[in-house]
C-alpha cells in the first residue's frame, strides 16, 4: 500500500508522530475537515479531505502495527458475511430486503451480528 510505504519512509527520515496519540488527534482533525466539506458540498475538497483521512488511517496502522490493506480486506469480507446475511433474513421473512424500512434494515445488522459473534463464541469453545 502506498501510503503505508510513503508514512514508513517520512518515519526513517525522522518525520513522524511521537506517538500513537498524535495520530489519533490528527484522525480527529481529518474528520472534522471532511465533515466541514460536506456541509458544504464541496465535491473537490470531500475527495481531498476524505484522502487525509484516509492516509492518517493508514498512518495509524502502522503505528498499531496493523497492515491497513489486510484490515480494510477483512472489514470488507466481514460486511459482505453480515450484508448477506441481513438478505437470507430477510427473504426468509418473506420480504424484499429493498423494501424493507430503515429502522427494520438496522435491525436485521445487529441480528446478522450478534449471529456472528454466537458463532464465534461457539466456534471457540469447541477450540479449548
Amino acid at each position: 500500500m502506498e501510503g503505508l510505504q510513503l508514512t514508513r519512509k517520512a518515519s526513517r527520515a525522522g518525520f513522524d508522530w511521537d506517538n500513537a496519540a498524535g495520530v489519533f488527534e490528527k484522525l480527529r482533525e481529518e474528520l472534522a475537515e471532511l465533515f466541514r466539506a460536506s456541509n458544504e458540498e464541496d465535491v473537490a475538497k470531500m475527495e481531498e479531505e476524505m484522502g487525509d483521512l484516509l492516509f492518517a488511517a493508514v498512518n495509524l496502522g502502522r503505528f498499531l502495527q496493523v497492515d491497513p490493506e489486510i484490515a480494510l480486506k477483512n472489514a470488507n469480507a466481514k460486511f459482505a458475511r453480515r450484508f448477506r446475511e441481513m438478505e437470507r433474513m430477510s427473504t426468509e421473512n418473506g420480504q424484499a430486503f429493498a423494501d424493507l424500512a430503515r429502522a427494520e434494515k438496522e435491525k436485521l445488522w445487529d441480528d446478522a451480528k450478534r449471529g456472528e459473534r454466537q458463532v464465534m463464541k461457539s466456534e471457540a469453545v469447541g477450540k479449548r
